[in-house]
């Protein structure tokens, strides 16, 4: 007698194939930190649940056709979900969240800097796709099934007990998973990206709902947080010191600290910006961090002009640009300031042409206003030699004093430029975006030293404060082993990383002649009311988490948008507690963490960094209640101890 040989389904052909490629993708494409046996564990098994979880869908289809079809497409279009995160990740080192999606006005200018992020042996991640298209073209009546509803409610039930399992599993390795729903690498270690997208969209629900309950009631115990643990008695001695000056702001694209005084093939990396911070009328913050989300560029300016944090998911300027604020050009308007931004690109661009409005700036200067051509643009557009001199006769024709605020171009990934415009040789590493960083830092460097003699030139220098700063980092951690080479570490840890995060921030005051390096913990959340207290306006009452930079009585901390934290003497990340200085982790104190959890108020370890922890979490909670919620529009400024 024979036996017939069982076929396996498709669908468990499909959920192994997938699986397998997901996990490949995990442990090999993504920089996903795995700290024990446990966390490799739950890595490879989350894609096989997620896997089987969705094609086992199929067996409730009677039709062969029907359940073939279902298959086939799943798999591809889950090949394209796992491959769209993954050239996301290749650039921003974090996973694509539901509001990005509605960003899709933005993807024409991304083209060329997508394409730089696609490669060729990518066509390999549609393999199994291809295959089991095949398959259930060719083996429809082999690979399906027909399980009668006693089989389907197995398989469902099947698949519902490995999530749950998977879930147990991630629970134990990370109590208190979903609390922390701003950290995505966790969620996707630890129950997959599938499972995480479908979390982010629950997130995305509940927060789109927010603004439609809100009643201004959550305001009092905002305000109570932040006169308590955020805002500073008395000013600083720097209160006034640019009065009545106008305010060139410049968010210098992609500009780190690491280059400052450093040099490149011997050459200096950037020598404009390295006399300023030598220059008597410069103040240079050499621990000056970054602090945005998803929306790079724009999550800087917002952070600027509202000392509020941006979003965990997608970019502020989209998602809700409609929000009414109480931003720095709308306080200083009252003290007779105009404002305006420069920048040479679409308007629709992050959405600022509409978030701008909010934001009560008056005037947009974008690409319509300049003269480009393809001799002086490159990468992203104009380039910043001819912007900054095209931008002059704009200063010149604006009513002073004004707050003006410069965007540049150039140096972007993927960091393109003319060789006529290189006037250093690229690093030579196995990153090609960190080899061509160097020239475009250099000619960004020459064209903001062409730009301090324009405005002496124009007569506008003698009567203004520049600030230049950093907007967020450009090199990512994907390029960590050639970052690693150039700053002659064996490594970059966890702890490195975070040193990344710092960007340059010069105040340059002609004539103040009191410059100097600063050395305390800041971060672009303290932009809003620096500038305020340099131009000698007070705004109490205000809600605002940053505190002038030049105040003694800083809270000594600077929050990262996933949680993460600097403060004056540790550094805080991926749950460890270094020490700032040495860079060593902190050992945990045993004994206060047994007292604390039999008293019941502390669950996870307890370290130096566990009371700050505390606080970030709540101001970054507390901050996206008011932009979720849109509070500002229940707080009359007029009267702002008055809700409307």
């Amino acid at each position: 007698m024979k036996f017939k040989r069982p076929t396996i389904p498709l669908y468990i052909i499909a959920a192994l194939l997938f699986g397998l490629k997901t996990y490949f993708v995990y442990r090999f494409m993504f920089d996903i930190e795995l700290d024990n046996s446990m966390q490799e564990l739950i890595l490879f098994i989350n894609p096989f649940v997620s896997a089987f979880l969705i094609f086992a869908i199929s067996v409730w289809f009677n039709k062969r056709s029907r359940q073939m079809k279902f298959i086939r497409y799943t798999a591809l279009i889950g090949s394209f979900v796992v491959f769209a995160n993954l050239v996301f990740y290749r650039q921003f080192t974090d996973f694509i969240t539901i509001p990005q999606l509605f960003m899709g006005s933005n993807m024409a200018d991304l083209g060329s800097s997508i394409l730089t992020l696609i490669m060729p042996y990518d066509i390999l991640f549609f393999a199994d796709a291809v295959l089991i298209w095949y398959l259930s073209k060719k083996q429809e009546t082999k690979l399906s099934v027909a399980y009668p509803k006693s089989g389907k409610v197995f398989a469902l039930a099947m698949s519902l007990a490995l999530l749950a399992g998977n879930f147990f599993l991630a629970e134990m390795e990370r109590p208190q998973l979903f609390t922390r729903a701003f950290d995505r690498e966790y969620l996707v270690k630890n129950i997959g990206l599938f499972n995480y997208h479908v979390y982010d969209l629950v997130v995305h629900s509940k927060t789109e709902s927010q603004r439609v309950f809100a009643d201004g009631n959550e305001i009092p115990e905002i305000q109570e947080y932040i006169n308590e643990h955020v805002k500073v008695t008395g000013k600083s001695n720097m209160f006034g010191a640019a009065e009545g000056k106008n305010v060139i702001f410049i968010n210098a694209e992609s500009l780190q600290q690491f280059v400052i005084n450093n040099e490149v093939n011997g050459e200096e990396v950037t020598p404009f910006l390295n006399s300023l911070t030598e220059d008597e009328d410069t103040y240079y913050f050499e621990n000056f961090y970054e602090q945005t989300g998803q929306g790079n560029t724009s999550d800087s300016e917002f952070l600027v002009e509202n000392s509020l944090y941006p979003l965990s998911r997608g970019a502020v300027f989209f998602t809700h640009g409609g929000n009414e604020y109480h931003a720095l050009p709308e306080i200083i308007k009252e003290e007779g300031y105009t404002s305006s931004v420069l920048h040479a690109n679409n308007k629709s661009f992050w959405n600022r042409d509409g978030m701008y409005d909010s934001l009560e700036i008056d005037h947009f200067y974008d690409e319509v206003a300049y003269e480009i051509t393809n001799e002086n643009s490159v990468g992203w557009g104009l380039k910043d030699k001819p912007f900054f001199e095209q931008s002059i006769k704009y200063l010149q024709s604006m009513e002073q004093p004004f707050y003006t605020k410069f965007i540049t171009l150039t140096n972007h990934f993927p960091f393109e430029l003319d060789e006529e415009d290189k006037s250093i040789d690229p690093y030579d590493s196995n990153s090609n975006t960190l080899n061509n960083y160097f020239p475009t830092v250099r000619y960004m460097d020459e064209a903001l030293e062409d730009f301090f003699e324009q405005l002496k030139d124009a007569g506008i220098y003698e009567d203004s404060i520049i600030i230049i700063m950093g907007d967020h980092i450009g090199i990512s951690a994907n390029h960590n082993r050639a970052m690693s080479m150039y700053l002659d570490q064996d490594e970059i840890t966890p702890y490195d990383q975070v040193q990344l995060l710092r960007v340059p921030m010069f105040i340059h005051i002609p004539g103040d002649g009191n410059g100097k390096v600063m050395s305390e913990v800041t971060g672009q959340i303290d932009m809003k009311p620096t500038i305020l207290s340099l131009l000698g306006i007070e705004a109490e009452d205000d809600l605002y988490f940053g505190n002038d930079v030049f105040s003694d009585k800083r809270k000594g901390y600077i929050a990262l948008r996933n949680g993460d934290f600097i403060s004056d003497d540790y550094v805080s990340t991926y749950g460890i507690c270094y020490d700032r200085e040495t860079g060593e982790p902190v050992e945990e104190d045993s004994e206060e963490l047994d007292t604390n959890a039999e008293e019941g108020t502390q669950t996870g370890p307890v370290n130096a960094c566990s009371p700050i922890t505390e606080k970030v979490e709540t101001e970054l909670s507390y901050s996206d209640n008011l932009i979720y919620g849109d509070l500002f529009r229940f707080i009359d400024f007029g009267d702002k101890e008055t809700v409307k």
